[in-house]
């Protein structure tokens, strides 16, 4: 990846992972943490060093629940499109659950973005079609342990409408949002996505303290 990048002309910053490409539009390149290797920020990439991309915890699941989309242009004058693998939504949730958990408490690092997001994952995915998809997660040896700690982590951040994800999603939906309504749809949704997974012969504490599969 990181040889397709400078042959197109991106240039690598001072920060790992950090890319340029030649119209100046900044590019992070992250490989998931369980597979970088040593280390506390760049991924350990053979001849590439530890530069060439950044370590992530969270992103495991990416490399479980994926598909091919054909992605196209905004603009409908541009007839070009690409097939490429990307993440499926239960690796995203999994994935965005880490990064709020671990920006929360911060103060302007947090990215109130990512907690808007997954309320959206939740609105748009069916929560059977969710929980299939995080139970393939949890049976994936590469990313079943990111999968539980993001189990646990779930009902501190969206457990109730003073958790810190759930306000961090009002923010992020702006002042004409309905805060009430959001908080209240983000809690049930979480909620009945955990109820979902239950189902599924998989355990997980009430408190969000501990996680455990049958």
């Amino acid at each position: 990846m990181a040889d397709l990048l400078e042959e197109r002309g991106f240039s690598l910053g001072t920060d790992p992972g950090a890319w340029v490409s030649p119209d100046g539009i900044p590019v992070d390149l992250m490989a998931p943490e369980a597979l970088a290797g040593p280390g506390t920020r760049g991924a350990r990439l053979g001849p590439r060093g530890k530069r060439a991309a950044r370590r992530a915890k969270g992103l495991e699941g990416a490399l479980v629940d994926q598909e091919r989309v054909e992605l196209v242009s905004l603009d409908p004058t541009d007839d070009r499109s690409v097939s490429m693998r990307v993440a499926g939504p239960g690796a995203l949730l999994v994935a965005k659950t880490h990064k709020i958990a671990d920006r929360a408490g911060t103060g302007s690092r947090i990215e109130d973005k990512d907690a808007l997001d997954v309320f959206r994952l939740l609105q748009v995915t069916a929560t059977a079609d969710l929980a299939d998809r995080i139970s393939q997660l949890l049976g994936h040896e590469v990313s079943s342990a990111v999968t539980v700690e993001a189990l646990t982590l779930m009902p501190r951040l969206f457990g109730n409408p003073d958790a810190a994800g759930i306000g961090t999603a009002v923010r992020a939906a702006g002042p004409v949002a309905a805060a009430e309504e959001i908080a209240a749809s983000l809690t049930v949704l979480v909620s009945d996505l955990l109820a979902a997974i239950r189902e599924l012969e998989v355990e997980i504490s009430t408190d969000g303290t501990g996680f455990s599969a049958d």
